[in-house]
């Protein structure tokens, strides 16, 4: 399989399709912003008119566009991906949806003859462009297996985890954690801050214990200093807790911590952090504590 479509040039998308092109994949790419296609079309990608085109031109198409609807848009609307339904065509979605909807979608999808898999991935452009993503996979295995050797170029893990779906739902309780990490972190260097204690300090002592995570030893020095390498928007990330907080009450459960969690981020983006990385949480716990 060599012939792939990247439909989504976003932060993420373009990453992916760069390291595909630097591994010799024939990549062919759509963007409803046509502005964002220019790198790839330096790097020798061919940039399509349609998600149509892209169909037409490719083995797997991979989509990485924002939400439900948007994958819906450019899977069945005119000028489709299923208006270029070829007896070869697999798609893979990497964005972050209800997997309920990924459900429905994949459904749609089938009365095409068209096999969706889901393959969310855990990791920003800064490690895609590197292929050391990680990746969650559902839907039909056989399609999977056909799709492996392009899946191991994108991520340096892979897990596949069963029936349409499911990956979704892994990916979304991958995405609860990061919520919680960004939002204790911020409150811990808050407290210490209003102590008197050099948040730095705090850093340190928390490192030292087996509460350490990655967003501990990289990204909270930067927290701190108030300087942000966004790679994952607040305001995307506010649209993924929306998505939990959906799934859970589609379940039947109840997640009182990312409920509350939900209100923090939209006060948060209401006072113009949206654009920051999410981890400028802390902005936002700042200003409110002015």
């Amino acid at each position: 399989m060599e012939k792939i479509g990247i439909i989504g040039l976003g932060m993420l998308g373009n990453a992916v399709a760069l390291h595909l092109l630097d591994l010799d994949f024939k990549i062919t790419a759509y963007n409803r912003t046509k502005e964002k296609t220019n790198q790839l079309k330096e790097k020798g990608a061919i940039i399509a008119e349609s998600p149509k085109e892209v169909a037409e031109n490719s083995e797997l198409i991979i989509i990485v566009v924002k939400d439900a609807d948007a994958v819906r848009q450019i899977s069945f609307d005119k000028n489709g991906i299923i208006e270029g339904n070829h007896e070869k065509l697999i798609v893979a979605d990497m964005s972050t949806i209800d997997p309920m909807e990924s459900k429905k979608i994949s459904k749609i999808f089938q009365d095409f003859n068209i096999d969706k898999l889901d393959i969310p991935v855990m990791g920003g452009p800064n490690v895609a462009i590197t292929g050391d993503l990680v990746m969650m996979a559902s839907g039909n295995k056989e399609s999977f297996e056909k799709c492996e050797k392009v899946f191991n170029s994108i991520a340096n893990k892979v897990f596949f985890l069963g029936e349409s779906g499911v990956a979704h739902s892994v990916k979304l309780a991958m995405n609860l954690q990061i919520t919680m990490l960004a939002l204790a972190l911020s409150e811990g260097i808050t407290l210490v801050k209003k102590s008197d204690v050099d948040p730095k300090i705090f850093l340190e002592i928390l490192n030292s214990t087996y509460f350490k995570t990655g967003m501990s030893e990289k990204k909270a020095y930067k927290m701190i200093d108030g300087k942000y390498d966004t790679t994952f928007t607040l305001a995307n990330l506010k649209k993924d807790i929306t998505t939990m907080t959906n799934t859970a009450k589609s379940l039947g459960i109840k997640l009182p911590m990312i409920t509350k969690a939900e209100e923090v981020y939209q006060n948060a983006i209401k006072e113009g952090f949206g654009d920051v990385d999410y981890t400028g949480i802390i902005e936002y716990l700042k200003k409110i504590n002015e």
